[in-house]
């Protein structure tokens, strides 16, 4: 066996039920909380229409968001919910406050409270004083029902805090913008060697006017002033700062932005802090300097003589800052300072030998809290030495208010990383892909045996340098990415073709809900996300997983996946072989329509616009189905059937018995269990079924399957219908053998006149006018003949649910109580009534066309 790390695709909710791992949960993450809410909030007024007065408007409030529908209460009617109406700021006629003013319209109370005050003019006064109006810009243009996050476009402006020096900002452009996560480049330096990282919520980004208008510097960033002239840096600034205008930055961007806390420390206060150039361990650290009120200086402590201050600017919230002897209290190692001679740090020693003291711990606001954060919980988190980079990782540990994290996927790992729990540089699982952001996630190791690997192409191998006849290596590293294998290993899309007939295997309403396309990508990655839609779009996932188990050709290249599904509260998992290259996916999608009886079209490389090219709209529903090939109800006895001897039927039928208890055992080596009973898994009107009626010296297993059966399904399996069996007696008298052993089947009885056990003597009971007698085959029945059949009946209320689901006569005969019950939704009571007609249908139809 040879082993190798190998890339494969990544998917959060597969990877934690295989694991049986924990996501941190999404409540734990505040800044990403607060980038989904709406722009708008609530308290908010605008104008709206009046819904009863046309060209009249009222002032409204905005009392819930969700997404882009508003949740208004006009003004006037306090706290009375009951005029409550939902809008959707993309469609309705919305204004902010001063429109109607502006454009001479008429503003008017509603009529169910226009006599509520006396003087409206003077309850709008008071209502509007001092409230927050809707900005007309969300309103109209195309800003219009945005989220806050989505308003901050690339190429637009924001102000930067310097990283040194808290009075000095400078101007930056957005180059991406990734779910309010912030690539940005300092304006006049635009080389992404310098481009950084910032969440939009960081206390360090402004709007553009900022700092002027708190009389701040504009100086280009302390670190890179150097790069350009004095002239460069104020004539790109310039420049950009003219071009902004006429865009700017709505400033709702800016609503969520944390206040910034005054702070009590001192200068030459010692404490504990992550490391601000390596965040792997904590390290003592000294107050250096204090600006103002908001912002001081911390320098790592280093007493060295040739040490180079390492400086960062805080405030009273900065992550990562911590009282001293944190590290003591929570068993975490303490880095000693560069220079110091003990090798035992000792607090109290340290700070004798330097002659200063320890910031008290009412500088440290919530040290303990932890926002929900426990070990081995998974998230996404920045690469701390390439902030471009998110990768999957894992706490380690919690302390406090700082999480450990294990960073997978890297080429060189890398020790745990401290971060702080309101850290905006991790986010909750699935966060990139939600995103469409790169995920650098977990490598799978995969174990090959060489006799599989020594069959693996040639032109796989080999670099296009390599002449043809060039050895190869057996265990090549391909990136997955070369032109070669996203040529062969990748498809375009595959539509689902929403109107193609859908079979009897897949519920047609669930069916209309999925994407009308999924893809391109890799095939097997395809085919797997539709085959999964599929599954779940099934009357009985697991039946519709068995089905695809058989879907195989020796021919193709393929390579196995796990299919899931869930039904009635349970899972099931099965293995199905899958095609990898392009050229085999639209064969395998034929393959796989052909096992489900549905339109061959129904998903596929073909997209079906209005009319199928099978025409299976206007098609009988049976055209694709099992009846397509066989011959309903007739016994297949051969070319001697009529020669009179009775020998031959008897081993027909235990020949059949046989292939039907086959059928079972087959279904038995699947992998899962299923609560199906054996007419929902494997029962069908064929042959067999119409001929074998039962045995009643069957095997234990089969009868114990039988019994379960309800009595609706009872006549079709155990004995013939008792219906059928009185219209029998009419033409057929019946005689009772109790020394024989076995009952005929129902299609010797009907060709032969041969005897048959019964002895229910009910049936001479039966009342005539409950007896159904049928102008056509209902094999042959369309959906609309279902639904007039069931119009007729006592259960007409019904008839619409026939229409919805496409039921034709086909799948009328195959229904069940516990699929009634279950496809239909219906209570026991008039799920039992309904399963009645279809009884009475089943009847007739043994009695006048199965024979």
């Amino acid at each position: 066996m040879d082993c190798a790390e190998e890339e494969v695709d990544f998917n959060w909710e597969e990877y934690l039920e295989e694991t049986g791992a924990t996501a941190a949960p999404h409540t734990s993450f505040k800044h990403v909380e607060l980038s989904l809410q709406s722009s708008f909030q609530p308290g908010m007024k605008l104008e709206v229409a009046n819904k009863g007065s046309l060209d009249t408007y009222w002032v409204a409030t905005i009392t819930t968001t969700c997404g882009q529908l508003l949740l208004l209460r006009y003004c006037g009617y306090g706290d009375d919910r009951k005029a409550d109406f939902w809008c959707d700021v993309m469609t309705a006629e919305l204004h902010p406050v001063g429109w109607c003013a502006q454009n001479n319209k008429t503003l008017q109370p509603p009529e169910a409270i226009k006599e509520k005050y006396s003087d409206w003019a003077e309850f709008l006064i008071k209502e509007l004083t001092g409230s927050r109006t809707a900005p007309a810009n969300l309103l109209e243009g195309p800003l219009r029902g945005k989220n806050t996050v989505d308003l901050i476009v690339v190429g637009c402006i924001l102000e930067v805090r310097d990283a040194f020096e808290p009075s000095v900002y400078w101007a930056a452009q957005v180059q991406h913008n990734v779910g309010g996560r912030l690539c940005l480049s300092y304006v006049g330096l635009n080389d992404p060697t310098y481009y950084m990282w910032m969440f939009y919520l960081d206390t360090r980004l402004r709007p553009l006017g900022w700092a002027k208008e708190n009389n701040l510097s504009m100086k280009p960033p302390t670190d890179l002033c150097g790069l350009r002239s004095s002239s460069e840096w104020t004539e790109a600034l310039d420049q950009t700062t003219a071009e902004a205008l006429n865009s700017s930055l709505p400033l709702e961007v800016f609503k969520d932005h944390a206040d910034i806390h005054t702070h009590s420390f001192r200068a030459g206060m010692k404490l504990e802090m992550v490391s601000p150039v390596e965040p792997f361990h904590i390290l003592p650290v000294s107050v250096t300097k204090i600006y103002n009120e908001y912002y001081f200086q911390i320098t790592v402590d280093d007493l060295t003589a040739e040490a180079t201050p390492t400086s960062v600017v805080c405030h009273a919230d900065s992550p990562g800052i911590l009282p001293i002897q944190w590290c003591l209290k929570n068993g975490v190692g303490l880095e000693r300072p560069r220079g110091f001679e003990s090798q035992d740090f000792d607090w109290a020693d340290y700070l004798k030998h330097t002659g200063t003291e320890a910031a008290p711990d009412v500088c440290f606001p919530n040290a303990s809290q932890s926002r929900g954060f426990c070990k081995d919980m998974w998230l996404e988190a920045v690469n701390p030495l390439q902030p471009a980079e998110l990768c999957v990782a894992r706490i380690t540990q919690v302390k406090g208010r700082l999480l450990w994290l294990k960073l997978e996927g890297l080429t060189k790992p890398l020790p745990d990383c401290i971060v702080d729990v309101e850290s905006m540089n991790i986010f909750p699982v699935g966060w990139c892909e939600a995103n469409c952001y790169p995920l650098t996630h977990l490598q799978k190791t995969v174990c090959l045996p060489q006799k599989k690997i020594a069959v693996v192409q040639p032109e796989k191998q080999m670099a296009p340098s390599q002449p043809p006849d060039a050895p190869f290596d057996l265990c090549p590293s391909i990136p997955m990415d070369t032109g070669l294998v996203n040529g062969k290993y990748c498809c375009s899309q595959l539509f689902i073709n929403h109107r193609c007939f859908s079979g009897p295997y897949l519920n047609k309403g669930r069916i209309a809900e999925l994407p009308k396309a999924v893809g391109p990508g890799k095939c097997a990655v395809v085919l797997k996300e539709i085959l999964t839609m599929l599954i779940n779009s099934a009357y009985k996932p697991g039946r519709v997983l068995r089905e695809l188990q058989m879907v195989e050709d020796p021919q193709w290249n393929c390579h196995e996946e796990t299919l899931k599904a869930k039904y009635k509260g349970k899972s099931y998992r099965s293995t199905m072989r899958i095609v990898r290259t392009a050229d085999q996916v639209s064969e395998f999608c034929r393959r796989v329509c052909e096992r489900l009886q549905c339109c061959p079209n129904l998903f596929g490389p073909t997209c079906v616009s209005d009319k199928c090219p099978e025409n299976c709209s206007s098609q009988t529903k049976t055209k694709y189905t099992y009846y397509k090939k066989r011959k309903v109800g007739r016994p297949s006895l051969g070319e001697n059937a009529q020669d009179g001897d009775m020998t031959k039927p008897a081993r027909r039928r235990k020949k059949r018995k046989a292939i039907f208890v086959q059928k079972k055992r087959r279904s038995s080596i699947v992998g899962y269990h299923t609560t199906e009973s054996p007419q929902d898994s494997d029962y069908y009107y064929d042959d067999e079924d119409f001929e074998e009626w039962g045995s009643e010296n069957s095997s234990n297993s089969l009868r114990e399957e039988t019994s379960a059966h309800s009595v609706q399904d009872a006549p079709r399996r155990g004995r013939p219908p008792r219906r059928a069996a009185l219209q029998r007696r009419a033409t057929h008298p019946i005689t009772s053998d109790r020394s024989s052993p076995r009952r005929t089947t129902r299609s010797v009885s009907y060709s032969q006149n041969q005897t048959a056990n019964h002895t229910n003597t009910k049936t001479e009971s039966f009342e005539e006018e409950d007896r159904l007698v049928l102008e056509r085959n209902p094999l042959e029945w369309s959906v609309s003949d279902v639904v007039d059949f069931i119009t007729s009946t006592d259960c007409a209320s019904l008839a619409k649910i026939f229409q919805e689901q496409d039921i034709d006569g086909q799948a009328l005969l195959l229904l069940t109580l516990p699929t009634v019950q279950e496809c239909m939704d219906l209570k026991l009571g008039p799920a039992i009534k309904l399963c009645h007609q279809i009884e009475r249908v089943k009847v007739a139809f043994y009695s006048q066309y199965a024979n």
